[in-house]
């Protein structure tokens, strides 16, 4: 989802690469976001450029099918009518779709692999940030395994279960370790250590419309 307030206008999205298309065909359009660009436009006309106004330019049928966070990047899928967007947009629904992100997080993470299961609320006093509500929140669920560690860093994939907003970010905070460079969750040296929230969409698997198991890749920028 968008991460900015649609009243604010301050927003510099990347113009190089402008837009970077993996995979085409009839029924559907895969792109690689980059960080710092909406999935969609808000409201505010300084926040017109996104990246599903920039694919539209090109591809004036096409449908987003999901979005990732303004500074997240990594695989995002649209669909080029609308019998593949509600084929496609049922799975997340159910969700029967395989996603998988990497994240470099502050600190060492002790254990090896662990599971995140906490509900998630907007936070009424600080929007648009979320926060763990057990009394009101929505059901979230985040799988998490270390994959490398750094200088007081952990490099973990995270694979959620559900797609609550800010989710993976709101989890990771409730887990002891932020988000590199998260500019909402993370405070002094953990947002200093990075130029850009270090969240990347890596991976995401679906049934195509054509009816075969495909899996889409973005490497991961950091």
């Amino acid at each position: 989802m968008a991460d900015l307030p649609d009243a604010d206008p301050i927003y510099h999205p990347p113009l190089d690469p402008y837009l970077t298309c993996h995979h085409q065909d009839a029924d559907l359009l895969v792109f690689n976001k980059p960080s710092g660009l909406l999935s969609v436009p808000g409201r505010h006309p300084a926040l017109s450029d996104s990246l599903l106004t920039r694919v539209q330019k090109e591809f004036p049928q096409a449908l987003i099918v999901h979005r990732l966070d303004k500074d997240t990047s990594g695989v995002v899928l649209m669909s080029r009518n609308r019998r593949a967007h509600a084929f496609v947009a049922a799975q997340f629904e159910a969700r029967t779709t395989k996603k998988s992100y990497v994240a470099e997080v502050w600190g060492r993470v002790a254990e090896a692999e662990g599971m995140i299961d906490l509900p998630l609320a907007i936070d009424p006093d600080h929007k648009p940030r979320h926060r763990v509500d057990l009394e009101h929140g929505k059901p979230a669920q985040t799988r998490w395994q270390v994959i490398g560690y750094g200088e007081n860093r952990t490099r973990l994939r995270l694979f959620p279960q559900t797609g609550r907003t800010h989710q993976l970010r709101v989890h990771l905070q409730a887990l002891g370790h932020v988000i590199l460079g998260d500019e909402f969750y993370a405070e002094g040296e953990a947002l200093a250590a990075a130029d850009r929230l270090l969240l990347h969409a890596e991976e995401l698997g679906f049934r195509h419309p054509n009816g075969s198991e495909v899996t889409f890749t973005a490497p991961t920028p950091f």
